[in-house]
């Protein structure tokens, strides 16, 4: 198998905490580890922007460009998925002839993936703190189990799923987004400006 589903959980788990004390990018990661890798990176940004665009003490400009911020993290998180999933197709060779599509791709779930270590990290951290009371450190507990469990179900799921590609049991195919939203002739208010 050209990738499995239990490094990639735990090579975004370790980026994520990596880059939470220092934040660089490994410089070993190459073939589809390199779009593994860019799709992580531009969710840990995309989370933190999010963060910063729900400050309401910062002014508008703050706001402002992190959401600007967010819009071109979003785009390039979706590029990333879109060459996870060529690369795997080129390497795979799904059978589209004899086995059934799945509507979402490999790409789809490491992205969904991503975002679930970013989840775990931030929860176990609200587990941490010092400042607030038991009843908030409890709570947080709790959720950290349920991302945990649900982290770890969709491990298994993209294990299985991968594995039933390279049998010829199952296909995928690449899925362009065509976010319009970004794209100055189909995007009404950009085009209108003009």
């Amino acid at each position: 198998m050209i990738i499995q589903a239990e490094e990639i959980a735990n090579r975004q788990a370790e980026w994520t905490a990596d880059w939470h004390k220092v934040n660089e990018d490994p410089t070993d990661c190459a073939d589809v580890w390199e779009f593994i890798l860019g799709n992580h990176r531009r969710n840990f940004d995309l989370w933190h922007e999010e963060d910063k665009a729900r400050r309401d003490d910062m002014g508008f400009e703050y706001v402002y460009n992190a959401k600007r911020a967010i819009d071109s993290y979003n785009q390039q998180r979706n590029d990333f998925i879109e060459k996870i999933d060529k690369f795997l197709i080129q390497a795979l060779k799904p059978d589209f002839e004899n086995a059934p599509v799945n509507s979402e791709t490999p790409g789809m779930i490491i992205d969904r993936l991503s975002i679930m270590a970013l989840k775990v990290f931030h929860m176990a951290e609200q587990t941490e703190r010092s400042d607030v009371d038991a009843g908030h450190i409890e709570k947080c507990r709790k959720k950290l189990e349920t991302l945990q469990v649900q982290r770890g179900d969709l491990t298994q799921i993209l294990a299985e799923f991968l594995t039933e590609i390279q049998a010829g049991k199952r296909a995928f195919k690449v899925y362009f987004q065509f976010k319009m939203y970004n794209d100055a002739s189909l995007n009404p208010q950009l085009y209108a400006k003009q």
